[in-house]
């Protein structure tokens, strides 16, 4: 349920711009869990937020980036430096947006893997909707690796079965193969018509995801590859208000775990 202020959502406080927008209202406003906000603007941002979101993914799903464990990560050179844990740092020269855009303008000489694949999602969806100048101003200093990100995403997980559109979940695959580790488990972005987009799978119902998973088990497995519950966000009431409460970064260094394709959850146990 969305309240603004304190009270119930009212029809009209949010003008959706187009059918995604509709259904990420729709359902953030049936849902059980309450998503206060300030004001309108407040709210309305975060509904454009996510539809960007799933537009990244799907822009990510109709490019030719390719899946890779770190050790085979690929990028351009002209605006990444590969470093070799398999990151990319943002070369000196090079402008943020501009580096974040390549990679999907030249998705084919990139291959990264699949927790870094959600990170590039994040930030794509921040700059087509917040524009190059916000985006250059406030994302300086971009490293892609695993979950690591600026600190002005925000990123958090939350404990629940109600995904929205946009949202970030983790499908966990508890005994796979140890010849192929990369198989742990698949992040996966939610798209609004109830299917997921995951870098390296594509884009699939659940139960399609759990069934490759189920693929590429260890041979005396027993327990199935399943939804995991909780999700992960970035911040959206900070992003809404980063302009008038920025200070400079300070963002921690990012944490070289070597280990592919995990949730944001297992992530921060390494932090």
């Amino acid at each position: 349920m969305i309240q603004i202020s304190g009270r119930p959502f009212q029809q009209g406080d949010v003008r959706p711009s187009d059918r995604v927008e509709s259904i990420i209202l729709q359902q953030m406003n049936d849902s059980p869990a309450i998503y206060p906000y300030q004001s309108v603007d407040e709210a309305a941002f975060e509904v454009a937020l996510r539809k960007h979101i799933v537009g990244s993914a799907r822009a990510m799903n109709a490019g030719n980036a390719r899946f890779a464990i770190f050790e085979n990560s690929r990028c351009n050179p002209r605006y990444w430096d590969l470093t070799e844990s398999g990151g990319f740092r943002l070369e000196r020269d090079a402008k943020p947006a501009d580096a974040i855009e390549d990679i999907y303008l030249n998705s084919s000489l990139y291959a990264f893997e699949c927790a870094t694949a959600m990170i590039i999602v994040y930030y794509y969806a921040v700059l087509n909707l917040m524009g190059e100048t916000f985006f250059n101003q406030f994302f300086q200093n971009l490293y892609l690796y695993s979950w690591h990100a600026d600190r002005d995403l925000g990123i958090k997980k939350e404990y629940t079965r109600h995904s929205l559109p946009g949202d970030v979940v983790y499908f966990h695959n508890p005994d796979v193969d140890p010849e192929t580790p990369h198989w742990r488990g698949e992040n996966a972005v939610v798209l609004e018509d109830g299917t997921y987009f995951g870098h390296g799978i594509g884009i699939k119902t659940a139960e399609q995801m759990i069934e490759i998973l189920n693929q590429v088990r260890a041979a005396e497995a027993v327990q199935s590859a399943y939804l995991s519950n909780f999700v992960t966000r970035p911040s959206f009431s900070r992003l809404a208000k980063l302009p008038a409460a920025y200070t400079a970064y300070s963002g921690r260094a990012a944490v070289l775990h070597g280990r592919n394709s995990i949730s944001f959850d297992q992530y921060l146990s390494y932090l």
